[in-house]
């Protein structure tokens, strides 16, 4: 089924192509009927072809469909740096001009090339009937964080009075994974949450024993700070040290396109909470939600990064929004290490899980005293 889906995706250039030699279909109210009927299309190709033998899981049509769609941004994003052409330049024009900044061209590759690759792995999970909840929840935190950071950058950026019937469209992007991840996190865990001696030695040992941890803790708390500092930026903060980052090390920040104050507003406000329960987590045992809440995290960072680096970085962003010559390489390794963070924490969840999972009573203990268990073994009879 994956394959079918992959060649399938690719009919999109056929209707981008077909859009683009014929003017009749690049009015934008007329963009933005053909953008829903194309949707409707292809959630009906799956849905007839599946019939004989439906997916057990619904999300399998997002996937399927959001395929199609990534074809289109990858289109996008190369169109716009020059490596193809024919394809979007309608698009760029009358349908949603803000695509042709540094930040929404490095997002569309990020959705044309990881989202597509995720999308078509959870598909041939689903056709196994194999799980893919924490596959799911990497993807639901990187789409929540793509759209809200795009959908709000638009309004709030230059861009704010050139939006476009097709603009709307982007809320279907946003409530998806929305609706996927409160799916995914309601859903039985992949592992089990409770351990039984293993877990109880991991969860015995002091903070200072566990060196992987204690690295972890600090890593988080630079990260706080570093969120810290990029929020009060953002926020036009008087004092002297946001001054000093902005016009010396990221000035970027500032960008007119509005993404970037945006996206650091998002982590200020709903990024600096979780780290702050990551390390919660690292240092209280059996905090069973982190295996969960660190995949998501880690993929709403290293999306948000992914594209606040290569933004600052892209020839379309205006010389003195980009990272200073002499500021270089400490932003690249400080953003670098700001992305990784979220992702070492998640695999220490994942590969050593007995510091999150609760205890399980051993055989023959219940937690009360001598006593007290006869006593309630005689109430139950």
């Amino acid at each position: 089924m994956e394959t079918l889906v992959f060649l399938f995706s690719f009919s999109a250039l056929g209707v981008l192509y077909a859009m683009n030699t014929t003017p009749e279909f690049q009015e934008p109210y007329v963009i933005l009927e053909i953008g829903v009927a194309v949707l409707v299309i292809v959630f009906l190709f799956y849905f007839l072809i599946t019939r004989g033998n439906p997916p057990k899981d619904i999300l399998f049509f997002v996937f399927a469909e959001f395929c199609f769609t990534c074809i289109i941004d990858l289109t996008s994003a190369l169109e716009y740096d020059g490596i193809i052409s024919g394809f979007m330049e309608f698009y760029q024009k009358t349908g949603e001009p803000y695509l042709g900044t540094s930040y929404a061209i490095m997002m569309c590759y990020w959705d044309g090339i990881a989202h597509f690759i995720l999308y078509l792995v959870m598909i041939s999970r689903i056709t196994d009937r194999k799980a893919y909840r924490t596959l799911g929840l990497f993807w639901a935190g990187s789409l929540c964080a793509n759209m809200s950071v795009f959908i709000a950058g638009i309004v709030a950026g230059k861009y704010g009075s050139e939006i476009r019937p097709a603009f709307w469209l982007n809320f279907l992007f946003l409530l998806m994974p929305v609706w996927g991840a409160i799916s995914l996190f309601t859903r039985p865990k992949d592992r089990p949450l409770i351990g039984g001696y293993n877990a109880q030695q991991a969860q015995s040992m002091k903070l200072i024993w566990r060196p992987l941890d204690l690295i972890l803790v600090v890593l988080l708390l630079a990260s706080m700070a570093f969120t810290t500092l990029r929020g009060l930026v953002a926020l036009d903060s008087p004092l002297e040290a946001c001054s000093i980052y902005l016009k010396q090390y990221e000035p970027y920040l500032k960008d007119p396109v509005g993404y970037p104050r945006v996206m650091m507003l998002h982590l200020f406000f709903y990024g600096l909470p979780l780290l702050g329960a990551f390390v919660y987590g690292l240092l209280k045992p059996g905090c069973t939600w982190m295996s969960d809440w660190t995949i998501f995290f880690a993929g709403a960072v290293i999306q948000c990064q992914w594209a606040h680096i290569g933004g600052s970085l892209h020839s379309r962003t205006m010389a003195p929004f980009r990272i200073p010559n002499d500021a270089f390489w400490t932003v690249l390794a400080a953003n670098l290490l700001y992305a990784v963070t979220p992702i070492l924490v998640a695999l220490r969840v994942h590969s050593d899980p007995y510091f999150f999972l609760k205890i399980a009573p051993f055989p023959g203990q219940t937690g009360l005293p001598n006593s007290e268990e006869k006593d309630t073994k005689y109430k139950e009879k």
